[in-house]
């Protein structure tokens, strides 16, 4: 193939087109679906750009007429669409509201019944990515054929279908009907037993809990029941887990166990370490990071005793050296700032510790640069 041939096949345009023909084999979507994956995955201009030449639809047409076939070449082709749609959907909203309005949602579900493992799992992936976003559709748990729908996810096999069932609860439940009637159906007992699973379903159980105690305590005395007793402590023991954010999921969800039902987990030792945990959480880099000062703030915010406690382990100090170690991002600054303000809101001790550090000329400067 001669030079500028060989060029305009990798142009998008090009792309696209080889994607939308309808006289195109087979094996050649296959290969254009793979060539744009590769470009997109983890690259947000190109995801921009590809949206905007209209490739989503192109895409989302080739998973839509594949869907109901099963012979191996449509498999390759359906684990491909799906998984570029997934790539389009993950940490882009613009790329969830693109897969969403070509109408991908309901193909996407349809896989998670198909008779090849493969474009099951691909799909339930897909779906995962999509969940990630507020633009995700809801699920109305008071409807009796979504519970059931849920309930066969959470009792599926593969582990991107459980993970993807709990994703679904983290995103549509809101209200402590919707909390209690899920409890009532088995759902909290699957979740709790999703916890001695792969990595995958732990840490989609623990965010899953955590939305189905919030603010419900009587959710939270079914999961503390006697019955019960060794969930807690399996919640407990993934605060030392290797994993970072499977730490910090960990956390959040003691924390909301406890801002649900103020009697539980009094003890002050459990409560040092969950402080010292999200403090050392603050050191990771990335989202877990910026997450765990929002953590932080969660447990202590309108509490005197852990507000105390917090001074007491020098965390005013801890959280100001992490404030000065710079260059940090917007979230990660608003996060400490926040759980500073929530120390100081109720405690002296708190505030002249602050002023006393003469942090407040580097909180100027923050203010400058985040205007």
């Amino acid at each position: 193939m001669p030079a500028s041939s060989a060029s305009s096949a990798h142009r998008p345009e090009d792309l696209i087109s080889r994607l939308s023909s309808a006289a195109a084999e087979d094996g050649g979507k296959l290969k254009a679906l793979r060539e744009l994956k590769n470009q997109i995955i983890g690259n947000r201009t190109k995801k921009l750009s590809y949206i905007k030449l209209g490739a989503v639809p192109s895409v989302v047409s080739i998973l839509s007429s594949t869907a109901a076939e099963d012979d191996a070449s449509s498999a390759s082709l359906l684990v491909q669409s799906a998984a570029a749609v997934g790539s389009f959907a993950c940490g882009l909203d613009a790329g969830v509201k693109a897969v969403l309005d070509a109408g991908a949602f309901p193909h996407l579900l349809s896989l998670i019944s198909h008779p090849n493992n493969k474009v099951v799992d691909a799909g339930a992936r897909s779906l995962k990515m999509i969940y990630q976003s507020k633009l995700a559709p809801k699920y109305d748990f008071l409807e009796e054929k979504n519970m059931e729908f849920l309930i066969s996810l959470l009792n599926n096999e593969n582990e991107n279908v459980t993970g993807l069932g709990a994703s679904i609860i983290s995103h549509s439940c809101e209200t402590n009907v919707e909390q209690k009637e899920l409890s009532d159906a088995g759902v909290l007992k699957r979740l709790i037993s999703l916890l001695g699973g792969s990595l995958c379903e732990r840490d989609a159980s623990l965010e899953s809990l955590a939305t189905v105690f919030k603010g419900n305590p009587e959710v939270v005395s079914m999961f503390l029941g006697p019955e019960s007793g060794r969930a807690l402590s399996a919640v407990t023991e993934l605060t030392k887990d290797r994993y970072p954010r499977t730490r910090l999921l960990a956390c959040m969800c003691l924390i909301t166990i406890r801002n649900a039902s103020p009697c539980y987990l009094q003890d002050v030792e459990q409560k040092t370490k969950l402080m010292l945990i999200l403090l050392e959480l603050l050191d990771d880099p990335g989202q877990v990071g910026d997450e765990a000062a929002f953590a932080l703030s969660s447990l202590i915010a309108e509490k005197e005793d852990l507000q105390q406690l917090a001074f007491e382990e020098n965390v005013v100090n801890k959280l100001c050296n992490h404030l000065q170690k710079g260059p940090l991002q917007a979230k990660r600054i608003q996060g400490i700032l926040l759980a500073l303000a929530d120390l100081c809101s109720k405690l002296e001790s708190c505030r002249s510790r602050l002023l006393s550090l003469q942090v407040c000329r580097f909180m100027e400067w923050i203010n400058l640069q985040m205007s």
